[in-house]
């Protein structure tokens, strides 16, 4: 068994608050038959930390994040894995939600998420206090993980906030396959939102409906002013690769880490407009970022024209 991590004082003060509760269950038909089909009243213009009402999106997948931002538990009886850990406020909208579908903080093995921005891994090292899971990540994401900030490999450095640092953050396998009791979770670099971005994909099933679930990382072009990504081949290069590598996935379920950039809202419940099973969502979403890029660098282009 992993190691238990040793809490940061701050992230404790969390834990004490919201370790309060029913005991969790590993039984998945026992939380599903509690939980909503859909969350009530996300909408895409939806606040970072506006709360949601927690639900299965598929089999042993349940979405346990705000509005705004997603976070994602899959469940086993043998352990869990939280995928993201949103913005500082929202850890305990997480640990509440996860209680809330009869699953137990403490029976997470171990967290994983998309980049390593504040909105992202805000509440990381909360919720590695309250769960005792060490935290996994590729190594370029290490650094900023342990400072708590990122630095000028970033092309948003100087506009994004800092978070509560994180203890021992551990390498993803190499693998690249993190294995929890039955769970299989395949980590794949994404690096061009930041350099240690990671989308992760899994099996989920519920009965004989298996779907490949797929938390595809930020894929925008985004900077602090005055960044220019025509003068950054490799941060180009690590963009290019990205959107190649989403597009190739096997996608039966897509989330993202802003559900709005896959349009999840529009995809649940009775009024769903769209279907949530879309084996084309992954290209589509890859080719929604290229077509960014593509308008990102003629506007940079246009602007650095002669007058």
């Amino acid at each position: 068994m992993t190691p238990r991590i040793t809490p940061l004082h701050a992230a404790a003060l969390l834990l004490a608050a919201c370790t309060h509760g029913k005991a969790a269950t590993p039984d998945t038909t026992a939380a599903a038959a509690a939980a909503p089909a859909a969350p009530a009243a996300c909408r895409d213009d939806s606040g970072w930390d506006d709360p949601a009402t927690p639900f299965r999106i598929h089999g042993n997948t349940w979405y346990v994040g705000t509005c705004g931002i997603a976070a994602l538990l899959v469940t086993s009886p043998e352990g869990h894995v939280l995928v993201d850990a949103a913005t500082p406020a929202a850890g305990p909208q997480i640990l509440a939600n996860i209680r809330s579908l009869g699953f137990a903080p403490q029976d997470v093995r171990a967290i994983v998420f998309s980049h390593e921005h504040f909105d992202h891994v805000g509440s990381l090292a909360a919720l590695q206090a309250a769960t005792g899971a060490p935290v996994y990540a590729r190594p370029e994401a290490m650094a900023t993980l342990r400072r708590g900030a990122s630095d000028e490999s970033d092309p948003q450095f100087g506009e994004l906030e800092p978070f509560a640092p994180v203890a021992a953050p551990q390498p993803v396998p190499e693998s690249r396959v993190l294995e929890v009791g039955p769970l299989r979770l395949r980590a794949v670099a994404t690096p061009g939102h930041a350099v240690g971005g990671t989308s992760w994909t899994w099996r989920s099933c519920d009965g004989e409906d298996c779907q490949q679930l797929v938390y595809g990382d930020s894929l925008t072009a985004v900077s602090a002013d005055g960044y220019r990504f025509s003068d950054h081949p490799d941060a180009l290069a690590r963009l290019r690769e990205s959107f190649a590598r989403v597009a190739s996935l096997e996608c039966g379920i897509l989330v993202t880490p802003h559900p709005s950039a896959s349009g999840l809202w529009a995809r649940l419940g009775p009024d769903a407009t769209r279907p949530l099973v879309d084996a084309q969502a992954c290209r589509a979403y890859a080719d929604a970022g290229t077509a960014r890029l593509e308008r990102r660098l003629a506007r940079e282009a246009g602007e650095g024209a002669a007058p």
